[in-house]
């Protein structure tokens, strides 16, 4: 392994994240537009369908950990679950009943969430300082994400299948290329692996100090209100009429890169507590502008509650990630780490698919043959939500001072 990464190589990784990422981000953002008025699912039926990602977050470790790190090179697995994943993707794209919609997209899911840590793994092998070589490299996963959003925004296809039809097309190519990327054996082959391992269940010894438990606690409770974003922020911008909505969504990520590069500065000033406070703020005041914004002379609280998402994502997730390392002893970090995002990503997130369904259902009315929403109601049940445990976190979070204890 070389301390630098040839070119090709480096080029090789960094079209692997970009591609990654632009599926993801093709299809994900606008969803909830199309199945809401293209479709006309209702708030529930669509809320239901984008709970499929937290269930593949549920049930990725299992793939990873009992299979690929066993059996399979990971960049096999990889191009092999992304082709399929196209072949169920074009499926979705076909499907028009919401039962249907969330077995299928469910399937696809499952075959996408695994390739999520695949692509760490393939990248991780090939970097003797993955601390220094892997932001430059996952940064263009990012870009993925914003190329996607700018396209589908210029395309005006946001209520249609055609996104889905996008990232079918993506994933097929990166089905394709992941064969020609660097070998990375299975990395467990010949040891056993047990359901414990898989779910970082190792970690819940860390929940016996008080702090980390809050820390857990906040962290999947904070997911609640955060799917109401995920799920609802493109059909709403469309509804209340702003033009290209996807493709100046992309502003969020161009301003979670600004933040990341800025993180150092605030965390030697802030510490871990307040950065996670200031983040958990970061949404709630985002919903709060989505609440009382408008598309005409007040649009300028969208474009805020847009590029907020720089301090609601790298301020809280990124805080997070960093604390957990802090806190768990070196022989448990891996396991604290999956533990920590099957809590976010795959329960909280879960949970929030279940609760802004009929929260959005509640506040719809049938307009000729439309149907609307009162999206100021909508978006002040999360930020109360979000008000509500910060406040929680805030008194009984003491920001992880004590030193973090050997492992037994």
């Amino acid at each position: 392994m070389s301390p630098t990464l040839s070119p090709t190589v480096r080029g090789k990784l960094s079209a692997m994240m970009f591609l990654q990422f632009f599926v993801w981000g093709a299809y994900f953002v606008t969803m909830g537009t199309y199945l809401l008025q293209g479709l006309h699912f209702t708030g529930t039926e669509t809320a239901i369908a984008y709970s499929t990602m937290p269930w593949g977050a549920i049930v990725a470790p299992f793939v990873i950990g009992m299979i690929a790190d066993r059996f399979f090179a990971a960049e096999k697995l990889l191009g092999v679950l992304h082709l399929v994943g196209a072949a169920l993707l074009y499926w979705v794209s076909t499907v028009t009943t919401p039962g249907a919609f969330f077995w299928v997209l469910l399937l696809y899911a499952l075959c996408y969430n695994p390739t999520l840590a695949l692509v760490n793994a393939i990248a991780f092998n090939q970097m003797a300082s993955p601390e220094k070589q892997f932001p430059a490299v996952r940064l263009f996963g990012t870009i993925g994400w914003i190329v996607a959003g700018l396209i589908v925004g210029w395309l005006k296809v946001e209520a249609t299948a055609t996104p889905i039809l996008i990232a079918t097309g993506a994933s097929v190519a990166f089905g394709l290329f992941a064969f020609v990327l660097p070998h990375t054996p299975p990395k467990s082959l010949g040891h056993k692996v047990t359901v414990r391992d898989v779910l970082g269940l190792d970690a819940l010894s860390l929940m016996k100090d008080r702090s980390f438990a809050i820390f857990v606690l906040g962290s999947l409770l904070i997911c609640i209100p955060l799917a109401f974003y995920y799920n609802f922020t493109n059909p709403f911008l469309n509804e209340r009429g702003m033009e290209n909505a996807a493709a100046k969504q992309s502003l969020g990520q161009m301003s979670e890169v600004l933040f990341m590069l800025v993180m150092p500065f605030f965390f030697r000033r802030l510490g871990v507590k307040w950065m996670l406070i200031a983040g958990m703020a970061a949404w709630a005041t985002r919903y709060l502008l989505f609440a009382f914004g408008n598309a005409s002379e007040l649009v300028f609280m969208y474009y805020l509650g847009i590029l907020l998402h720089g301090i609601c994502y790298d301020f809280f997730f990124v805080t997070g990630q960093i604390y957990v390392d802090k806190t768990a002893p070196k022989s448990i970090q891996a396991s604290a780490q999956g533990f920590i995002t099957l809590v976010t990503y795959g329960v909280g997130m879960l949970i929030g698919s279940w609760v802004s369904g009929p929260v959005v259902d509640r506040y719809a009315r049938q307009a000729g043959e439309a149907v609307v929403h009162d999206w100021t109601a909508i978006w002040l049940w999360p930020a109360s939500m979000a008000f509500v445990i910060i406040l929680l976190f805030a008194f009984f979070f003491d920001g992880g001072k004590r030193e973090p204890k050997a492992a037994a």
